[in-house]
C-alpha cells in the first residue's frame, strides 16, 4: 500500500482503539498478528500488507480501507436518440394520446379508411412510439418510432421493417390538437409488384369518451361528411401539397 493509504489506515486503527478502549496488544491478539507488526505499521516504520489490513478489519468489525465512491446515480434516460430529434421526455407529452386516423381508401375509391393510432413514450427505448389498431386489415397494422426534429417541428411516424419504410409526415398539432400531412407507403400492384403511393393523412386527437367510427367509411355513412372535410382541409389549408 502507498504511504497516504497506509497513513489513513493507521489513523483509523488508532481511532478504533481509542473509541473501544482496547490496547494494541488486545487488537493484535484478536487479529492474530504480532504486536511487533502492528506497532511498526502504526508508527509508519512498516507498510500495512493487505492480509494484515483484512485481519484487522475482521477483528474490529469495521472497514479500514478507503471505499471507492459509489457510481453517480444517473437519472433515467429521458431524451430520444439524436436520430429521432433528441427530444426530451417532458417536451413531447403534448403529443401522447389516441388519434382518429383518416386517409382515402386504397381499395375503394371515394371511401375513407379510419383507424386508431396511439402515441406514447417507450421508457425502454427512450422515445415516442406509435401503434395502429382498429384496422379492418389488422395484419397490416403498423408500429414504429416518432421522430420530432427541432429544426422544423415536423412530426414523423416511421416504420422500418428490415429496411422497408413507411412514413407519415405531419404538421404540429393545430389548436384542436389535430395532425395533418401525408402518408407514403407501398401498395400491391400488378401481380406481386409493390407500388409507391402517397395520400393525405389526418390524425384527430380523441378524448377519453370519444365515440367515432372505424373501418371503411362510405359516402352513405353518418360520419362521412366530417371525415371528408378533415381530408380536404389538408390541401385547402396548405398542410400538404400534391402537385400534378
Amino acid at each position: 500500500m502507498d504511504d497516504p493509504e497506509a497513513e489513513e489506515i493507521a489513523r483509523r486503527v488508532r481511532e478504533e482503539l481509542a473509541r473501544r478502549r482496547i490496547s494494541r496488544q488486545a487488537l493484535a491478539d484478536m487479529a492474530k498478528v504480532s504486536i511487533s507488526t502492528l506497532e511498526k505499521a502504526l508508527s509508519g516504520k512498516r507498510a500495512f500488507t493487505l492480509a494484515t489490513v483484512i485481519r484487522l478489519e475482521e477483528a474490529l468489525g469495521a472497514p479500514l480501507r478507503p471505499r471507492p465512491a459509489p457510481p453517480p446515480v444517473l437519472d433515467a434516460v429521458t431524451a430520444s436518440p439524436e436520430g429521432l430529434g433528441g427530444y426530451a421526455r417532458g417536451s413531447v407529452r403534448w403529443l401522447e394520446g389516441r388519434y382518429l386516423t383518416l386517409r382515402p381508401s386504397f381499395g375503394s375509391p371515394g371511401d375513407i379508411y379510419a383507424y386508431l393510432t396511439t402515441i406514447e413514450w417507450d421508457a425502454a427505448r427512450s422515445h415516442l412510439v406509435f401503434a395502429e389498431s382498429e384496422r379492418l386489415d389488422s395484419a397490416f397494422a403498423q408500429t414504429g418510432s416518432v421522430s420530432l426534429p427541432s429544426q422544423s417541428g415536423t412530426v414523423y411516424l416511421v416504420t422500418n421493417v428490415e429496411g422497408q419504410y413507411r412514413l407519415a409526415i405531419l404538421s404540429r398539432p393545430t389548436i384542436k390538437r389535430a395532425l395533418y400531412g401525408i402518408l407514403s407507403t407501398l401498395l400491391i400492384g400488378h401481380g406481386s409488384q409493390l407500388v409507391p403511393a402517397a395520400v393525405p393523412l389526418a390524425m384527430i386527437r380523441l378524448g377519453a369518451d370519444a365515440d367515432c367510427a372505424f373501418g371503411r367509411v362510405s359516402p352513405d355513412h353518418p360520419d362521412y361528411g366530417r371525415y371528408r372535410a378533415e381530408l380536404e382541409f389538408i390541401v385547402a389549408e396548405d398542410f400538404a401539397r400534391f402537385p400534378r
